[in-house]
C-alpha cells in the first residue's frame, strides 16, 4: 500500500514520455488493464503452489498487503507466501516442518514485537485427548525461530480462542484445559505474561478465566466467536456449546466477563458466522443447520441457511428521539439485547433446496484429519452495505461454489425479513460455476484494491491445483472502508530488533476484538448505521482476514461517525472520528500507555480516473503557465516597441 490503496487495474503511475520511436499506441500513457470485462474473473493459483491448503491469512511482513499461510498435505509442513505488488502475485518463503500433525494455526503477535507470531495446535503426542500448543516466535529479519520455539500448557480437543481478557491490548486464550474439562467451571484463560527482557519468562500463565456465571462446555468442533452483541463497542464473546446450546458473555471490563444470554440452538446446527445482515448497527447471528451430515463426504442432507437478527436498540431516526441511539452515540450498551429463534420478525429459516434446488450444502471438509467444519462465508462484493453469501454447493459429485447476494424483498427472492432476502449471483459467474472440485472458500481484498475477490480451496481432481483464487472484477459505483486496529506493540510507532539492527512498523499486528461502528447518508439523504468485527473467528481453520472490509453503498458525502472500539479496560475504550473520506484503509493506532492519544492514518486509494485528472491537471497547468508567459512576453515586447518609438522622436538638444 505504502500511502495509498491501488486499484488492481493500474498497478503504477506510467511514465507520461515515451520514445517516439516506438508505435503510436506506445504513446498512449497509460498501461492496459490487467482484467478487462464486467465480471468474476479467473485468476489462477497466483504463484501458489501447495499440495495442501491455505490455514490463516496475516500481513507476516508488515507492507500492509495481506499474505496467506499455507499447509501441505502432510499435515506438518509450513509456508508462508508473501504477497508481491509489482509482480502482481504470491512468493514461497523457506517452509518449516512441525513434527505432529497440524490441525490449527493462528497468527498473532503473541510477544508483542510488533511482527505476527505463529501459534500452532496439534495433535499431542502424549494423549489423544488434548491439543499441543506451541508458538513460534517471529524473527526480526523475517520468518520465525523455528529453533526456539515456545510451548505452552496443552488445551482440550475443543481449540481455544484468541482474546484480551484484562484489556492491556495483548493476546491471551480462552478454552478447557485436560484437567478442566471435567469440571463445573471448564473455561480457562492462557494469560500472556510475556517479558521480552526476560529470557526465561513464560509466554503464558493458565488460570481461572473469571467468567461469573454457569459456564457451558465448548463444543468440539465449536464456532466461538469474539465480538460486540450488546452494542457498547467492546467485545463480548459468543460459545457455542455441547447440547447444542449457546452462551453470550458480556464484557464488564474489570469486573470480568458477566453471563447475558443462553439457550438452545435450532436443532442440526452446524457452524455459526456473525455479520451485521440488515445493516442496522448491530451483530447477527448466520448459521447453517442440517437434518444428517455423512461423515465421508461433508455433505449435509435437508440443509438451511438461518438468520437470527440481534435485536436491540435501534438508530434514532430524527432529533430528540427516545428509545434508540443518536448517531453521534452509538456506542451504548442495550442489556436487554436478545436473539430469538422464535419470533418471526428477527428469524427467518431458509431452505437451501430454495436457492439451489436438487442440491445440497457441504458443511464439512473431509479430505482433512480431522474433518474442517465449513461456515458461512460472509463479505459484501458488491460493496451495497449488506454482506453477501459464499457457499459450497454438492450436486452429485460435483462441489461448486456460489455466490448468494442480499437483495431487497420483491421476485425471486428468497428468506424475505427486515426488508432484505437472498437470490442467487448468475450474471458473469460462469468462472465459479465451473469449479466442481471445491473443498473450502474464503472472502479476501488481492491487492488491497477495495473490492472482495475469492479464494477456492481445490481437491485438485479438475487438475487445476488445489488453491484457485477468482477476482472480483466487477466495476460498481459503490463505496468501501477497510480498518485495522493495532495492538499497541512498540507504542504504535517503530518497533527495533533487541539489537537494533531491524527497524519497522507493527502494521501487520491486528488482533481479535477490535469493533466497528458507523453512521452514513446514503444519496438520498437516508441515514443508515452498520457495526464490524475484527477478526471475530479464527478455530478450526476459519479464514478470516485481519482487517475488516465493508461496503458504505452508494453515497456522496463522508462517513459521519465511525466509532472504532477497542478491548482496553479504561473509561474510554472507544473513539469517534468524523468525516473519514471513503474508498481509503483507516489504520487505528489505540494508546499503549494511559493518558496517551489515540492515533490514526489513513491511507488513499486513488481511483482509475487518478491517471487521467492528472495528465489534465499537468496539460491544464502548463496551458495555463502558457498564455501567462505569452501574455507577459507580448506586454514586454509592445512596451519595447512604444519605447524605441519616443527615443527615435526625442530631440537632441546638444547636437544643436
Amino acid at each position: 500500500m505504502h500511502g495509498h490503496l491501488q486499484r488492481r487495474r493500474r498497478k503504477t503511475l506510467p511514465l507520461l514520455l515515451l520514445s517516439l520511436s516506438q508505435p503510436v499506441l506506445g504513446i498512449w500513457p497509460f498501461p492496459p488493464k490487467r482484467y478487462s470485462g464486467n465480471s468474476l474473473v479467473d485468476a489462477g493459483s497466483m504463484g501458489i503452489n501447495v499440495d495442501g491448503r491455505i490455514v490463516a491469512f496475516g500481513d507476516f511482513n508488515g507492507d500492509q498487503f495481506l499474505d496467506v499461510l499455507a499447509l501441505n498435505a502432510d499435515q506438518r509442513t509450513l509456508t508462508v507466501y508473501l504477497w508481491n505488488h509489482e509482480d502482481y502475485v504470491f512468493e514461497s518463503t523457506p517452509s518449516f516442518k512441525h513434527p505432529e500433525q497440524v490441525y490449527n494455526v493462528v497468527p498473532g503477535d503473541f510477544t508483542h514485537s510488533g511482527k505476527l507470531d505463529l501459534l500452532v495446535m496439534s495433535q499431542s503426542s502424549s494423549s489423544s485427548s488434548q491439543l499441543d500448543l506451541t508458538v513460534y516466535p517471529s524473527l526480526p529479519a523475517g520468518g520465525f525461530d523455528i529453533l526456539h520455539p515456545l510451548s505452552i500448557p496443552s488445551s482440550a480437543l475443543s481449540q481455544p480462542i484468541p482474546i484480551d481478557v484484562d484489556g492491556d491490548m495483548k493476546i491471551d486464550l480462552l478454552g478447557m484445559t485436560p484437567s478442566s474439562q471435567g469440571s463445573i467451571t471448564p473455561l480457562q484463560v492462557w494469560l500472556n505474561v510475556w517479558n521480552a527482557s526476560d529470557p526465561h519468562s513464560s509466554l503464558f500463565s493458565v488460570g481461572d478465566s473469571g467468567f461469573k456465571g454457569a459456564q457451558c462446555k465448548p463444543a468440539n468442533p465449536h464456532s466461538n466467536a469474539v465480538a460486540d452483541f450488546d452494542g457498547d463497542c467492546l467485545a463480548d464473546v459468543f460459545l457455542l456449546c455441547e447440547g447444542n446450546t449457546y452462551q453470550i458473555w458480556i464484557n464488564k471490563k474489570a469486573d470480568g466477563f458477566q453471563l447475558a444470554l443462553q439457550g438452545s440452538m435450532p436443532a442440526g446446527v452446524q457452524s455459526v458466522s456473525f455479520a451485521d445482515v440488515d445493516r442496522d448497527g448491530t451483530v447477527d447471528m448466520v448459521f447453517t443447520t442440517c437434518a444428517s451430515v455423512s461423515s465421508s463426504t461433508g455433505v449435509g442432507s435437508d440443509c438451511a441457511i438461518n438468520i437470527a437478527y440481534n435485536k436491540q436498540l435501534p438508530l434514532c431516526k430524527s432529533i430528540g428521539a427516545q428509545g434508540c441511539r443518536p448517531p453521534e452515540d452509538l456506542c451504548t450498551a442495550d442489556p436487554t439485547f436478545t436473539f430469538n429463534f422464535s419470533d418471526d420478525d428477527y428469524f427467518v429459516r431458509i431452505p437451501f433446496s430454495s436457492l439451489f434446488p436438487s442440491s445440497s450444502l457441504l458443511v464439512s471438509d473431509t479430505t482433512q484429519t480431522p474433518s474442517i467444519p465449513l461456515p458461512l462465508h460472509l463479505g459484501d462484493t458488491n460493496l451495497d452495505g449488506f454482506p453477501d453469501l459464499l457457499v459450497i454447493v454438492a450436486t452429485n459429485q460435483d462441489r461448486t461454489p456460489r455466490l448468494v447476494v442480499s437483495a431487497p424483498c420483491g421476485h425471486g427472492v428468497v428468506g424475505c425479513v427486515r426488508g432484505r432476502g437472498w437470490s442467487v449471483a448468475t450474471k458473469d459467474t460462469e468462472t465459479l460455476n465451473l469449479i466442481t472440485d471445491a473443498r473450502g472458500v474464503a472472502f479476501l481484498d488481492m491487492d488491497e484494491d477495495g473490492s472482495l475477490d475469492f479464494l477456492v480451496q481445490r481437491t485438485g481432481s479438475q487438475g487445476e491445483g488445489n488453491v484457485h483464487f477468482v477476482q472480483n472484477n466487477f466495476y460498481y459505483d459503490a463505496f468501501f472502508l477497510k480498518a485495522i486496529v493495532l495492538n499497541g506493540a512498540c507504542g504504535n510507532g517503530w518497533c527495533y530488533s533487541p539489537n537494533g539492527s531491524e527497524k519497522y512498523h507493527p502494521y501487520g499486528v491486528s488482533y481479535s476484538g477490535a469493533s466497528y461502528k458507523y453512521t452514513v447518508l446514503d444519496t438520498k439523504g437516508g441515514r443508515h448505521a452498520a457495526q464490524v468485527a475484527q477478526l471475530p473467528q479464527t478455530s478450526y481453520q476459519s479464514l478470516q482476514t485481519p482487517y475488516s472490509f465493508f461496503g458504505l453503498g452508494r453515497t456522496n458525502n463522508y462517513i459521519e461517525n465511525l466509532f472504532v472500539g477497542s478491548t482496553m479496560h479504561t473509561e474510554q475504550h472507544f473513539i469517534n472520528i468524523e468525516g473519514v473520506i471513503p474508498n481509503s484503509k483507516l489504520v487505528i493506532l489505540p494508546p499503549s500507555n494511559p493518558g496517551d492519544a489515540w492515533k490514526r492514518e489513513l491511507f488513499l486509494r486513488p481511483g482509475e480516473w487518478t491517471p487521467y485528472v492528472t495528465l489534465t491537471t499537468a496539460v491544464g497547468t502548463l496551458l495555463l503557465l502558457g498564455i501567462i508567459w505569452l501574455v507577459l512576453h507580448l506586454n514586454e515586447k509592445r512596451e519595447d516597441e512604444m519605447e524605441r518609438r519616443r527615443a527615435s522622436h526625442h530631440i537632441n538638444f546638444d547636437a544643436l
